[in-house]
């Protein structure tokens, strides 16, 4: 909770910090695809890494580097030489850590729960990062109206907290890889994850939809531009998401869907584009915020699903390398998302940009029940017998 907290305060802080610099679509959506590109390139690697060493050791470093980029942000915000070239590099940092954080992380979680739990273990480890994900940037917020250097400061604080009380987490140590580097070692989580269809049509269900229908790097544009407030405004809108999301969190940690786990996969998804669509044509601030809740709400659904999926079918020892490839995904949707928010914002406008996005996602869902029909009539949230 307290990097998460941290991590989304550094967001909204950076993405306010380029906006006010340059006031350009293209450069947000550039700190998303300067964060996309190293996880692209070492999310593989890390899922390896993951399977051979302490899961929890390398999150918190991964938190650890967090902190120093915040650090460097508060000192180049302090003596003023913040640029967009510094906030440019310092998203490729944050993509590094987060290339090697998200494999072990997402891994390390059903090393703590029996199987069975799995799937409200996940919901509930969702509430407590949605509770971190509503806080942060409204906190990041409401702070940045101090200054910028305040934020960077209050997120060291929290990634050194964060970094501490996972380093000393101790957990039984099961079966891990001791398979030496190779890329066959590296390909393992590709070729799991190809193999198995519902697995395949659920990771990059989210990938094309969350890719289409994401609006998140716009947010300083729609707060600034259409619906007319200020930094603390962009931090309660990106907070929305996350209040739909806890609230739904708490839904599934009581009532688990079991039964059509992909029916209720591809719906969620569905609304999540209608959502977009509403957000894309509002120019109130309150029917927005609602349109983002929602949004957040059906994105719970859909992540909670894909990872029980992902998790209760993969051996221990192959978690970190298909967690890895889930991490590439899930990536993509988000840092290349923002990429491909702000290119289209640039050349199409803020509005017709999100619409057209919460447009594509629906296609997006209804053609994957062509394309992955096991996924569609896949009955029941449990792995499947061995064969």
């Amino acid at each position: 909770m307290a990097g998460t907290t941290a991590n989304q305060m550094l967001m909204v802080a950076v993405g306010w910090q380029m906006y006010d610099l340059t006031s350009s679509a293209w450069d947000l959506g550039l700190v998303g695809l300067f964060q996309f590109m190293p996880a692209l390139l070492l999310t593989l690697l890390a899922g390896h890494v993951a399977d051979r060493f302490h899961r929890g050791h390398i999150v918190a470093a991964t938190l650890g580097l967090q902190g120093v980029v915040a650090a460097l942000l508060a000192l180049g915000s302090v003596e003023g030489w913040i640029s967009r070239d510094w906030l440019l590099g310092v998203s490729v940092l944050l993509g590094v850590a987060r290339a090697f954080q998200m494999p072990a992380q997402q891994a390390l979680t059903p090393m703590l729960v029996p199987p069975a739990m799995l799937p409200r273990a996940l919901a509930f480890s969702s509430t407590g990062q949605e509770a971190a994900v509503i806080g942060g940037p409204a906190l990041g917020g409401f702070i940045y109206v101090a200054g910028a250097s305040h934020v960077y400061l209050t997120c060291l604080g929290l990634f050194v907290i964060g970094s501490a009380l996972i380093y000393g987490l101790h957990y039984p140590r099961l079966a891990t890889s001791r398979e030496p580097l190779s890329w066959g070692t590296v390909l393992a989580g590709v070729h799991f994850i190809w193999r198995r269809k519902p697995l395949l049509g659920a990771v990059s269900l989210d990938l094309f939809a969350v890719l289409l229908g994401g609006a998140v790097a716009l947010l300083p544009i729609f707060a600034k531009d259409i619906l007319h407030t200020g930094p603390e405004g962009l931090g309660v809108l990106r907070a929305a998401p996350s209040v739909g999301a806890l609230l739904m969190s708490l839904v599934l940690t009581r009532w688990t869907l079991r039964r059509w786990p992909g029916r209720w996969l591809l719906g969620a998804v569905g609304v999540f584009g209608l959502s977009m669509i509403v957000f894309g044509l509002s120019t109130s601030f309150w029917i927005s915020l609602g349109a983002l809740a929602l949004s957040g709400a059906a994105d719970m659904v859909n992540v909670v699903l894909r990872s029980s999926l992902v998790q209760l079918e993969t051996p221990n020892e192959m978690r970190g390398r298909v967690s890895a490839v889930n991490s590439i995904f899930i990536g993509a949707s988000n840092q290349l998302g923002e990429f491909e928010s702000g290119s289209a914002a640039a050349l199409l406008g803020p509005v017709v940009a999100t619409v057209a996005g919460g447009v594509g996602t629906l296609c997006i869902a209804l053609l994957w029940i062509r394309l992955f029909p096991s996924l569609w009539h896949r009955t029941r949230l449990e792995a499947p017998p061995e064969s």
